[in-house]
């Protein structure tokens, strides 16, 4: 059972978007995927709630009597959407538990220096592993074409090594969809085109 976990401590930089539409990806596909929250919020749950009964199916935690989270039974792919800030044991412990780490960033200063910092914590936590951790990989969020900001994003990726999945650009798009329930997957391939084209990296790296 795979997990993916979609993580920068930095808030705003388009976790949730990121972790629905892999979601809905994996649901269009057949699988029996889980969209959870490690969040106080629950934007997960509460977009979940949104989405229409017809629509491939994403299921969220299983709560038990106690109060504990769970993964549904017969749940063969999990995606884990996390809150700002996170650091530390929890941190640590997605870490351990997750097959592939997805950090999403947006061009921006304080998006880079938040995840320059958040890299070098999970160098620490890959030391410290004893050999097992996660692939890791990063996307550009919300960038638009031509811009300075994205210049520097594409700079301060090509500096790393990791591969960089895309830079999904900066579309109503993914506000109205969510709105709704819906990913990419869910509606006309030719309304969202450009945006299924931008996924094909993502989409490759996510079933290898």
């Amino acid at each position: 059972m795979p997990v993916i976990l979609v993580a920068n401590p930095k808030g705003g930089v388009g976790k949730s978007t990121l972790a629905s539409n892999i979601a809905g990806y994996y649901a269009r596909q057949g699988h029996a995927v889980m969209l959870g929250d490690v969040d106080s919020q629950q934007s997960a749950r509460q977009w979940l709630a949104l989405r229409a009964a017809q629509l491939p199916l994403i299921q969220s935690w299983d709560v038990e009597s106690k109060g504990l989270l769970k993964p549904p039974k017969g749940v063969s792919h999990v995606v884990l959407d996390t809150p700002a800030g996170l650091h530390g044991k929890k941190l640590a412990s997605l870490y351990a538990l997750a097959d592939k780490l997805l950090i999403p960033l947006q061009p921006s200063l304080f998006d880079i220096q938040a995840t320059y910092g958040f890299l070098q914590t999970l160098q620490d936590l890959r030391a410290q592993s004893g050999g097992k951790s996660p692939q890791l990989a990063l996307v550009g969020m919300r960038a638009r074409e031509g811009t300075l900001s994205a210049q520097q994003l594409q700079q301060f990726v090509q500096g790393l090594a990791l591969p960089v999945l895309g830079m999904l650009r900066d579309t109503q798009n993914y506000v109205q969809l969510a709105a709704r329930g819906l990913t990419l997957w869910d509606v006309a391939p030719s309304r969202v085109e450009r945006d299924l084209a931008q996924w094909q990296a993502l989409g490759d790296w996510l079933d290898h």
